[in-house]
């Protein structure tokens, strides 16, 4: 026969009808589904903070080539972006004061990474006389010269006033050197010292480029993608591989397709793109010639752009990513 007796020191389970019903346990005591909750919870809240901000994200985005996360407001705007006082606008635009330095020697030997580092001149598009000259130069300061372009090249010679298209001028304007006229060469020799170069830079893309280099920002291309297609015969695709490393960017071995949900979740923005644009979220470019007879379907879909090499040699040269005609 069952035993139906009731153990002695059981209680009954009475709760009066007047009493609200006590709300679960949440932390069991070592045991259950939220044993952890807490601390699992406190470390989402620190993954789901800005490792700039340290706010919670906002429109989280990442750079591309690492894996840091941050919120998108951070990305293109200057201080008096964020200040609705006049006064202090007015403050934050006064141009800086002219801080470079009085004596002779290079400005190399005194800004950003190059501080200690050696004098590494290179010519593009030099005549046999002034590269003739150039070499005297390089003789006179104890620098060298370099025939081939490489990371160590800080000064780069060019023979008139203006930026040349040259696969060594663009590589000098990528990697933040000194793009100079041939009228610093001539100077430096008249006084047997290295003259200060500011003033026989080349202007606008050269001059953007050295700031960016010495403010230690990102390189022009950073967060920006690129898939080559078709044949190219103005510059070569070696020499475009060449650029768009230089510039951080990287190289696509398959064409990106705009339709692709994977393509279009890569949560990467281009830093150097007009933070008003919708550009600054496009990140893969599809590259053709637009010389030649190759020229793909129009493209223009949320991360996927078409653009023609024109346009990025126009980049490389203004040192921008340029808008692209709709």
């Amino acid at each position: 026969m069952p035993d139906n007796r009731q153990p002695r020191n059981r209680q009954p389970s009475i709760r009066s009808g007047n009493e609200p019903r006590s709300a679960p346990a949440m932390e069991p005591d070592g045991r259950g589904a939220w044993a952890h909750s807490r601390a699992a919870l406190d470390r989402l809240e620190k993954l789901l903070r800005c490792s700039r901000c340290t706010d919670i994200l906002r429109q989280p985005v990442c750079l591309g080539g690492c894996e840091h996360i941050f919120c998108s407001n951070i990305f293109g705007l200057r201080p008096v972006d964020y200040t609705d006082d006049e006064s202090m606008k007015s403050l934050l635009l006064l141009p800086e004061k002219n801080e470079s330095s009085s004596t002779s020697h290079c400005s190399v030997m005194n800004t950003g990474q190059r501080r200690d580092g050696p004098l590494v001149l290179i010519g593009s598009g030099l005549s046999s006389e002034q590269q003739k000259m150039l070499s005297e130069l390089a003789a006179i300061l104890k620098a060298k010269k370099c025939t081939e372009f490489d990371s160590t090249v800080t000064h780069v010679v060019v023979p008139g006033d203006a930026v040349q298209s040259t696969l060594k001028c663009m590589l000098g304007i990528l990697n933040g050197c000194w793009i100079l006229k041939f009228e610093w060469v001539k100077a430096c020799l008249r006084r047997k010292v290295c003259e200060q170069e500011e003033k026989y830079e080349i202007p606008e893309g050269p001059h953007r480029s050295r700031l960016n280099r010495e403010q230690l920002l990102p390189k022009l291309f950073d967060g920006c993608y690129f898939y080559l297609g078709g044949t190219f015969r103005h510059h070569p695709k070696d020499n475009l591989i060449k650029l768009v490393t230089a510039g951080g960017g990287q190289i696509l071995s398959r064409k990106p397709k705009p339709d692709s949900d994977v393509t279009q979740t890569i949560n990467t923005v281009a830093y150097h793109a007009r933070p008003d644009s919708d550009q600054r979220f496009c990140t893969q470019y599809i590259i053709y010639e637009d010389l030649s007879n190759y020229h793909p379907e129009r493209v223009r879909q949320g991360k996927v752009w078409k653009a023609p090499s024109s346009w990025f040699i126009d980049c490389v040269m203004s040192f921008e990513l340029l808008p692209l005609d709709s």
